[in-house]
């Protein structure tokens, strides 16, 4: 196997990895405190928000203008709406798959239905975060310069830490449901298992269609603004009344991070 899917598929299971630490809160805490995960969940926002422009957008902009026959303008904005779209579609079946399971007729058990469509809903959106570290560690092929090799390092880096508070989110409602500690972890890591598959085959396709690349790192961006705006900005700012600017605070600390090792190692 080529020496960049090797690093792709090391960097994805290092993002699963951060995924079972998220999951491994259930260990020490039922719930953890709104002010910590309303930070990270910030942090991790503004981390996706400026990943999708730095390491994603601009190197698709820059790959579609020496490759691809239609105009790099074009390519960027089809690719970044696929991805949204894509996003927005999974999250609809998963939507009107929760009904299904909660309606009485059509499940037994209401709670394991909520804990299933949840881990499907993780896994879901961890598809395209696999791809996108699976096509930043793809460029690479032909570039190993120490900028490139950071540039692919920091996308995964921002997908990892956004994973974090993904991996407390599944299993912590289950352990509110009652499932023992242990299942609840276990079930909370899986839900990361899927970035490792798709961060090599994201790496595949980089390497071997090259004119596919600067559509999947747009498509990859789109997926990631998405999730970040829909879900994780919502989600973080649920405390706003009591704690106005805190959470707002993790997203610009988030975005400047992601910025600055994007500009000065990319």
């Amino acid at each position: 196997m080529n020496s960049t899917v090797w690093l792709a598929l090391l960097a994805t299971l290092g993002t699963w990895f951060v995924t079972a630490l998220g999951a491994a809160t259930v260990v020490f805490f039922r719930s953890p405190g709104s002010k910590f995960l309303n930070l990270m969940l910030g942090f991790a926002s503004g981390v996706m928000i400026a990943a999708s422009f730095w390491s994603l957008l601009q190197p698709a902009i820059e790959r579609a203008e020496a490759v691809s026959s239609i105009p790099a303008h074009w390519v960027a904005t089809l690719g970044f709406l696929s991805g949204a779209v894509f996003m927005w579609g999974s999250d609809l079946i998963v939507s009107r798959a929760r009904r299904c399971a909660e309606h009485p007729d059509r499940a037994n058990n209401g709670a394991l239905g909520r804990v299933i469509m949840l881990m499907l809903s993780i896994t879901l959106h961890n598809i395209p975060e696999g791809l996108a570290v699976g096509v930043a560690f793809g460029m690479l092929q032909g570039r190993s310069s120490p900028e490139a090799l950071m540039g692919a390092v920091t996308v995964a880096v921002g997908i990892g830490l956004q994973n974090f508070p993904e991996g407390a989110a599944v299993s912590l409602p289950m352990r509110r449901e009652g499932y023992s500690r242990k299942k609840s972890f276990f079930l909370g890591q899986a839900s990361g298992m899927v970035e490792p598959v798709a961060g090599v085959l994201g790496a595949f396709l980089a390497i071997y269609v090259e004119s596919f690349l600067p559509f999947a790192l747009s498509f990859a961006a789109g997926a990631m603004i998405l999730v970040a705006v829909h879900e994780l900005i919502p989600e973080c700012q649920r405390s706003r009344e009591d704690q106005p600017y805190f959470a707002t605070m993790g997203i610009i600390l988030g975005f400047a991070v992601m910025m600055l090792l994007d500009v000065m190692l990319g």
